[in-house]
Formats: C-alpha cells, structure tokens, sequence
C-alpha cells in the first residue's frame, strides 16, 4: 500500500463525466465509482484537495456562484461519506491570460501546502489531462492518468506525458494506491 500526504484530484474527467462546461448544479454527478473508491482511500487514512481550472467563469460561460454551488453540494457529499476534503481550489483564468495557478502551473498546490501544511513531494495527483500529470510531475509528485474524461485522447494526443502510472477510472487508482 502507498501512503501519501495528500492526494489531489481534478474534478472534471476524474471526479464527474465532463460533457464541457457544467455551469449549474443539475448538470453534475459524480460517476458511480468515485464516492466508493474514495472512501476506501479515506479508510487507508488519506486525505484529499481537489485543484480544478474552471475557465468557463472567464469565459462568463459559468456564474461563479453556481461554480460555488457545485462545490457546495461536493464538499457536502465528502462530508456526508466521511471522506477528508481539506479544501476546493479553482483557478478561473482563461488559458489566453494564464496565471501560474492554472494547472499546469503549480500555484494552487502551493496555496493548498502553505494552508494544510501539506508535503507536496509526499502527495499524488490523480486527473485525465496533460495538465494534471504536468502539475503533478513539475511538483516531483506521482502522478495517476486516468482514462475516463480526457484520458485517453491525453495517451494518444501527448505522447510525452509519463504518469507514474495509467489506469481506468478513480477505481483504479484506488486499487493501485491500495495494492
């Protein structure tokens, strides 16, 4: 079993089918395996940040209210399953004005180790995109790539990204950290 400090996740792709911009809280669902995988991750004694880019507000195609209504509503359902969630961190800049806490820049994982005195070189960043495996990389952190969302075309589109491993979904990931 691997142990981390933190385990990162993105949102859309690895926590919830991504069908674009989801600008409202009817449009999003986890998928059915995330709410089991991570509590058997949470029972091992991990915590978890999820680090999303949500440039749809810059993009004024998402009202930030509603972006903080889903977040609300995942917030409540970690709670809800007893699985530790330190914190929600976005970055709404559009990719044409980017600051560095847009993945694959490292500032939302530094804003989150400065506040939950988290050891980055200790923790693991699970996404779908080339970004979050940057991030995750740049950061000297292991990285998990899964397939759902983006995954696949994140394979075949960059072949230059090298996860320290690839697997299906969040399940996979759970049993890979767990194995």
């Amino acid at each position: 079993m691997r142990k981390y400090n933190t385990i990162f996740l993105d949102r859309d792709g690895t926590l919830n089918p991504d069908p674009g911009y989801i600008s409202s809280l009817d449009q999003f669902e986890f998928y059915d395996f995330t709410i089991p995988a991570l509590q058997r991750l949470a029972h091992s004694g991990n915590r978890f940040c999820i680090v999303t880019n949500q440039s749809g507000v810059s993009r004024s195609l998402i009202d930030q209210d509603d972006l903080n209504k889903i977040h609300d509503y995942i917030k409540n359902e970690f709670f809800k399953y007893s699985i530790p969630l330190l914190d929600i961190y976005i970055c709404t800049d559009h990719p044409e004005n980017a600051s560095n806490r847009r993945k694959p820049g490292s500032g939302m994982f530094l804003e989150a180790a400065n506040d939950h005195s988290i050891n980055l070189s200790e923790s693991l960043m699970i996404g779908d995109s080339v970004h979050d495996i940057k991030s995750g990389n740049n950061l000297n952190m292991d990285t998990v790539l899964v397939l759902s969302g983006r995954g696949k075309d994140t394979i075949k589109d960059s072949p230059d990204v090298e996860p320290t491993v690839a697997v299906n979904d969040l399940q996979g990931a759970a049993d890979w950290i767990l194995e």
